[in-house]
């Protein structure tokens, strides 16, 4: 028979279970419409005038990431008739489609004559066929050579300009029709890339991978949850909090228009881990009470009681390390703070909400209720715990040594970025960026803003063109940039086409005549277009634009420091400005934040942890106590990074302020208790056994759970995810083996009970 009480909590229990399922139905509604997104330019800094200027210097001009490369090979050589007519049909067919501003290829590019009249004639003449010499006058162009045809002669290259910040809807339209025409002629092989393709493949590839990781967790769960509690009851009953939990956050996000990003994928696994740790202390506290309690409503108001305030606490210190990644100037990274963050406290409410009703109508499993006395978890922990006592100065001494070999390996990290190094060599896409890379000049696009701050001078002074002509010889030999435009590039051109086409008047002019005929050419009404994307309205602004290899940040970084140093020497006493920028530049500028973004998000989470420790006991020896055991597995995980040579990068820049968020919870747990033993008069040693022996089980069971859910983002294809998943388990692993240990030593030898007055 049930205390007083039962009644009312009955109501309560069957309208609360009423109310939440209403709201998930309406939540499972909401989370049908989200959407997915991976949108490059969310990736750039935030609150940064390098992107404030990046955005107004491409309204002058265009977008430098809206293009697609496609390579054409064939194995026996790009100069077979054959072949060179298909590429033609090709390129001409590919103008034809909706979206396409142009397709240039060496079978529709033409060289034009400049003397008394112009003419052109094209690149490749298919009226008088003659491969040999038509190649040999190819080959004699340096603007040719790596932009349209590989060195090696063994495939084409087709510049494709599409229409800027083209919809994912139409974007993905494009690419259908583009792979539908590559198949209709069948060559060797044909290489795509560009940021439409590569913003389908990412979220494609998001979708499966939610998909997988929400299957994947869903059998976890169960197997976790027997193992645990060895009972359909014990199945059954945390699945209402963590499927939930899931749902609520996916709807929330939804219904404010928030869509699933790069990041994000994680969400499933990560909302898995959190949810089964609140739950497995409260359904495991509430289990061992239905042993000692005579009602269920008596067990379920213990373990509340006991877990709840130290759930609560971890809930506020893992969505404080979710919330701390606001720090990151990186909008994507900052959304997944905030919606992690956000679904840890729907995971404390729904647990705590949800669960204490169903053990109402569902008291629990027969097993539990008929033992009543000592079980496996006891026998070993109360093991482990005589072993600690037995070895502190050793514990101590380890735990010192694994801490100064962490360090070493801490200094040892390296701050690196590619465009691509969120996927492995294997993949498909990868490869095909790497075949256009090595053989194209490079696919990282590079902009260099030229501004004339001289109102007495303009883009067509003479000596400021040498100047530039200077700066541009130094980008394309030492910088290594292979120049796709620039009004440097134009003039030569327009040059050479007035000595019939000859290799040697690749160069500037210098006779007066030629550079008033060459302007007039340039800025005809019929090339404004062309001009318009090398100099602004003005005439004072003007770009260099062309692409390196991924060369990743550190080797970049470098170059660009050389490259500044040189730019120095050429201003012409201060009349010309310049600013390296571009999209691959701005996604580096991130890296220089990342050290300040994660010391202050670090600082604030370690800070909120030390005030909740020293508010709870009031103690300062109690709040470097509760810190120390936490500190530690960041110090080893960082080392782990050093010597297996992992870089610190956008994507593994957020696992530092994650892991410690999640875990201190254990440290919090077992220092609820040992609080809460004290406060009934036991002993100093007393409330430490109680704590090891009654927290322990829990503690093991959710690092493991946690673990193995992080570790479920091993199976991810994106590196960045694959660290996070596998670094987060070490963290949690190191973490529970310091609760386990060195906590206790540290709460022995220097933590002193204030006594109570009496």
């Amino acid at each position: 028979m049930r205390k007083i009480g039962g009644n009312s909590f009955r109501k309560y229990a069957r309208l609360t279970l009423i109310g939440l399922l209403l709201a998930t139905l309406f939540f499972i509604y909401q989370a049908s419409k989200v959407g997915f997104d991976y949108d490059f330019e969310k990736f750039y800094p935030t609150s940064d005038s390098e992107t404030e200027f990046f955005f107004e210097f491409r309204d002058k001009f265009q977008s430098d990431n809206d293009f697609l490369l496609i390579s054409v090979e064939n194995k026996s050589g790009v100069f077979d008739l054959k072949f060179l007519k298909k590429v033609d049909r090709f390129t001409h067919e590919l103008s034809k489609l909706e979206y396409i501003d142009s397709v240039s290829s060496i079978t529709n590019q033409r060289e034009y004559f400049i003397s008394l009249s112009t003419s052109h004639k094209q690149l490749i003449d298919f009226e008088n066929v003659d491969l040999k010499r038509d190649s040999i006058r190819i080959y004699s162009k340096p603007e040719l050579i790596n932009s349209f045809i590989a060195k090696d002669g063994k495939s084409i290259c087709i510049f494709v300009k599409h229409n800027d910040f083209l919809a994912r809807k139409n974007s993905g339209g494009l690419l259908d029709k583009i792979e539908a025409l590559s198949d209709k002629y069948s060559f060797d092989k044909t290489r795509v890339v560009g940021r439409i393709i590569g913003q389908k493949y990412y979220i494609k590839k998001m979708m499966g991978e939610m998909l997988f990781f929400v299957a994947l967790s869903a059998i976890l769960i169960v197997i976790f949850l027997f193992v645990a509690f060895r009972s359909i009851w014990g199945i059954i009953m945390p699945q209402f909090v963590i499927l939930g939990g899931m749902i609520w956050l996916i709807g929330t996000m939804s219904l404010f228009n928030q869509p699933i990003n790069i990041i994000l994928t994680v969400l499933p696994s990560v909302m898995f881990v959190v949810s089964m740790s609140d739950t497995i202390h409260l359904v495991s506290r509430y289990l061992d009470a239905l042993r000692t309690e005579e009602s269920t409503l008596d067990a379920i108001k213990m373990a509340v009681r006991e877990v709840g305030m130290a759930t609560l606490l971890t809930s506020i210190t893992t969505s404080i390390g979710f919330f701390s990644l606001v720090f990151v100037r990186v909008e994507p990274i900052q959304v997944f703070g905030v919606v992690m963050g956000v679904g840890v406290l729907i995971a404390f409410v729904l647990t705590f909400v949800t669960l204490p009703a169903l053990f109402y109508f569902f008291p629990g499993p027969k097993y539990v209720t008929k033992k009543k006395q000592g079980h496996f978890w006891k026998k070993r922990l109360a093991k482990w715990f005589i072993i600690v006592l037995k070895r502190k100065r050793l514990i101590v001494v380890l735990s010192a040594v694994v801490v100064g070999i962490s360090v070493l390996g801490l200094f040892q990290i390296k701050t690196n970025n590619l465009l691509m190094d969120d996927l492995d060599e294997s993949d498909p896409l990868k490869q095909d960026f790497n075949y256009l890379d090595a053989n194209y000049g490079g696919v990282r696009p590079v902009e260099l803003a030229i501004t004339i701050k001289s109102d007495s001078l303009d883009v067509w002074d003479k000596d400021v063109l040498r100047t530039i002509d200077t700066v541009q010889t130094y980008l394309l030999e030492k910088y290594g940039l292979a120049v796709k435009s620039s009004l440097i590039s134009g003039i030569k051109i327009v040059h050479r086409s007035m000595y019939s086409g000859l290799p040697e008047y690749f160069t500037l002019p210098t006779q007066r005549t030629k550079w008033r005929d060459i302007k007039r050419i340039i800025t005809a009404p019929s090339a404004q277009v062309l001009y318009r994307m090398l100099v602004d309205s003005t005439g004072k602004t003007m770009r260099i634009s062309g692409t390196i290899p991924d060369l990743g940040n550190i080797t970049v970084t470098e170059m660009d420091s050389d490259l500044r140093s040189y730019l120095e020497t050429k201003t012409m006493h201060g009349a010309i400005d310049y600013q390296i920028t571009g999209t691959a530049h701005l996604v580096d500028k991130n890296l220089s934040y990342l050290s300040t973004s994660l010391i202050k998000g670090l600082l604030v989470s370690i800070l909120i942890v030390a005030l909740l420790m020293g508010l709870i006991y009031r103690s300062m020896s109690m709040l470097l106590i509760s810190l120390i055991p936490n500190l530690i597995p960041l110090v080893v995980i960082a080392g782990v990074m050093g010597f297996f040579g992992v870089e610190l990068k956008i994507s593994t820049a957020i696992i530092f302020t994650i892991a410690f968020g999640i875990a201190v919870d254990d440290t919090i747990h077992f220092l609820g208790k040992f609080k809460f033993e004290l406060m009934k008069g036991r002993t100093k040693i007393y409330a430490l056994k109680r704590s090891y022996l009654t927290t322990g089980k829990a503690m093991i069971l959710t690092t493991f759970i946690l673990c193995a859910g992080f570790a479920l983002l091993g199976f991810s294809s994106f590196l960045g995810t694959f660290y996070l998943g596998i670094l987060i388990c070490i963290t949690l692993f190191v973490a529970l083996i310091a609760d386990l240990t060195l906590l206790p030593v540290l709460i022995l030898l220097f933590y002193k009970p204030k006594k109570k007055r009496g």
